[in-house]
């Protein structure tokens, strides 16, 4: 059998399944015509009914016979309704050649590769250093997320100055001086992110109130507990006993 036939088998055989391809192969086994026609047909009814989706193809009928006919190595002799023909060879997938050169820098990537060669087809100035201080941007996001640690503006404008080739340059006093590597945050006016406060729950607020209270009223638990005493009181001088009926 050659790689061709062997490829076909393969993939008719992911098709259909295992079990209907050894249905197909035990089909030469048969002597009697009229018995080996027989089972040939309940196998492509079993077919459809495995795979229903085939019924609305065109020449649905044909395909599934001819196929039937490629897992039985073309020596299927049966009284098909349609006349069974060998497929055309398939040729053997061709081996995709792993990538030999990968990224110069592996921290960013070939997308920040990719993002600088089109930042290099921009003629105008301005446009240019948009992308260039975008594109810087996210490299130092990305060397970030890849070294666990902060790097400086002086080596992303170097790496960039490399993947660029010279072409895209940026002043590094005005970097630093507006942070045009950082992403926007929410600055609270001292040049530092606003901190990150964490609501405090309302039962455990309400108990470090009382505590406080307590601690700067002189014992305010003792006197709630005196204003209870007393309203439980009052409670009991205020309710009047049941009248006793006339004897």
């Amino acid at each position: 059998m050659t790689l061709p036939s062997l490829h076909k088998h393969e993939l008719l055989q992911r098709e259909y399944g295992q079990s209907t391809f050894i249905l197909v192969q035990q089909l030469a086994g048969i002597e009697d015509r009229a018995e080996r026609t027989r089972r040939a047909q309940q196998i492509v009814q079993l077919i459809f009914r495995l795979q229903p989706a085939l019924r609305d193809q065109p020449d649905s009928q044909a395909k599934v016979w001819n196929h039937v006919f490629e897992m039985a190595d073309g020596e299927l002799d049966v009284d098909a309704p349609f006349p069974l023909v060998a497929q055309v060879n398939l040729a053997p997938p061709q081996r995709i050649p792993y990538p030999a050169k990968g990224p110069k820098f592996r921290a960013y990537g070939q997308a920040v590769e990719q993002l600088v060669a089109q930042a290099l087809t921009l003629e105008d100035p301005a446009e240019r250093e948009q992308a260039t201080v975008i594109i810087g941007r996210t490299m130092k996001f990305l060397y970030r997320s890849h070294n666990k640690e902060n790097a400086k503006d002086v080596t992303i404008l170097k790496h960039l100055k490399e993947l660029s080739g010279g072409a895209l340059t940026l002043d590094p006093d005005q970097v630093d001086a507006q942070n045009l590597f950082e992403f926007a945050a929410t600055n609270t006016g001292g040049g530092r992110p606003a901190p990150f406060i964490v609501a405090q729950p309302r039962q455990e607020r309400e108990s470090s109130g009382g505590n406080r209270r307590g601690s700067n009223g002189g014992g305010g638990n003792n006197g709630g507990n005196r204003r209870d005493k007393q309203r439980r009181g009052g409670g009991r001088k205020n309710r009047q006993e049941p009248q006793q009926p006339p004897q």
